[in-house]
């Protein structure tokens, strides 16, 4: 069960479905401030909502970045799936780019970061939004085709894309990250106990990108502001912010 975190200091919506808005948090100290854009996870679909990535916005406020929390409709909702969820996503990141100076955040020293599935949806989005500092996957589903084969969360990837790779081959390609390339630095960070997303996925990921592996550190570690880890995802966000060189770029 999701442990709501307190309030966003705004919820402003980018479209008209109920699921399409952006929370917004200012950093603790006054801007402007580098931006990270946090996509949500849950497999794309509609029983998981962005709720739980606010606890990491608010620790990202800590260390002096504004944050925008992403929600976009689902697998489950009208419109969601493939390509509606990551058309959501593109949108809501324009609107995010042109409403961060509101909430002391620079847009000019953004960086998007996504846990599990949203991991995908900003990979694929760095190939778009090309003027970012940096894209960060947080145990992503990085690769479509290998989270297909291997069935993943109940073949949740078939679902996603209304149908099977054989019968949309276009689309799987359109919608996996391993077919497109960016100017954008990738970080992947991946943790070796991970069960709900196996490491080979991020391991395997092309270059070029910056590989972080943490030994025995589970799904959910990597977005926990309170584990051992954490200090090593503001680190990865920090240097790209910093503009400092990532391995492969």
């Amino acid at each position: 069960m999701e442990i709501a975190p307190p309030d966003a200091d705004a919820r402003l919506p980018y479209g008209a479905h109920v699921s399409q808005f952006v929370d917004f948090r200012r950093p603790v100290t006054s801007g402007p401030h580098p931006l990270a854009i946090m996509i949500h996870g849950g497999f794309w679909r509609q029983r998981r909502s962005l709720t739980y990535a606010g606890h990491l916005c608010i620790a990202l406020g800590l260390e002096g970045f504004a944050t925008a929390n992403i929600e976009y409709r689902r697998t489950g909702e009208e419109g969601g799936g493939w390509p509606g969820t990551f058309d959501d996503v593109k949108s809501a990141i324009r609107f995010v780019l042109s409403h961060a100076p509101e909430f002391g955040g620079d847009p000019e020293r953004a960086v998007l970061l996504g846990h599990s599935a949203g991991g995908h949806l900003a990979l694929l989005a760095a190939c778009e939004f090309t003027g970012l500092l940096g894209v960060v996957s947080l145990a992503g589903v990085v690769n479509l085709h290998r989270a297909h084969e291997l069935r993943l969360g109940d073949d949740v990837v078939t679902g996603f894309m209304g149908g099977t790779s054989a019968g949309l081959p276009d689309s799987y390609h359109a919608a996996d990250p391993v077919n497109h390339s960016t100017t954008v630095p990738r970080v992947l960070i991946h943790g070796t106990a991970d069960d709900t997303v196996p490491v080979e996925l991020s391991r395997e990921f092309p270059e070029p990108r910056r590989y972080v592996e943490l030994p025995d550190s589970d799904h959910f570690e990597l977005i926990d502001p309170s584990s051992a880890v954490w200090p090593t995802v503001v680190a990865e966000l920090t240097s790209l912010t910093a503009g400092l060189n990532v391995i492969g770029y």
